[in-house]
């Protein structure tokens, strides 16, 4: 559960004041771009990624001394941000577009070649099926919130178990075993048998 709601004016006019400190700044250089690519995935639209990654970075600000006195500022930041994410699908009258999205990107940009690879290693026969539809995506728009956050950062994204980790603010030890257990979750559904791979263990 999230602590704190932004209110519902959080994506106001009112800017981040120039004279916000050096360390605001460099939170937003660090995680900008993760924000608006998990905003991106979860939306379907850069438009609307970036209106709400904007929001969120005004949001922080006006509460950058509350945020600046959590003892995890990245995990707050990140519940922030998703919570905003949450109330433009709600406002928009629509459910996350994630699976769709993760279909064009892979179409585009085999985003997720890493998950299909990884798969495809230990299940050959069966992969040519999964390829032709998108039961892999849809599988994983139904894993548990933090277990699809891992598997969107670390193979839709590409970040690294380590930048997953810092975007999250959660630990690398959490990161391998929530994306072990939704790689493990993802192939039950599939009705493949999988076993702990390279992917899990970096």
């Amino acid at each position: 559960m999230m602590s704190e709601q932004p209110p519902p004016d959080s994506a106001g006019t009112r800017e981040p004041s120039e004279i916000m400190p050096n360390a605001y700044w460099a939170f937003l250089a660090l995680y900008h771009q993760p924000y608006l690519e998990y905003a991106r995935i979860q939306l379907g639209d850069e438009d609307h990624a970036e209106h709400v990654v904007h929001a969120t970075f005004v949001y922080l600000a006006a509460i950058w001394a509350h945020l600046t006195a959590q003892p995890n500022m990245a995990a707050y930041a990140w519940a922030q941000h998703k919570l905003l994410v949450a109330d433009e699908l709600i406002v928009g009258g629509r459910e996350s577009a994630a699976t769709a999205t993760m279909a064009f990107d892979r179409a585009t940009r085999t985003a997720t070649a890493a998950v299909l690879r990884d798969f495809r290693e230990q299940f050959r026969a069966e992969m040519d099926e999964i390829e032709n539809t998108i039961g892999l995506y849809a599988a994983m728009d139904r894993l548990p919130e933090r277990q699809f956050d891992v598997m969107v950062l670390c193979y839709a994204l590409h970040y690294s178990t380590k930048q997953t980790a810092h975007i999250m603010g959660i630990t690398t030890a959490t990161v391998r075993t929530l994306r072990c257990n939704a790689r493990r979750r993802i192939a039950k559904e599939l009705g493949l048998e999988i076993e702990l791979g390279i992917q899990d263990e970096e």
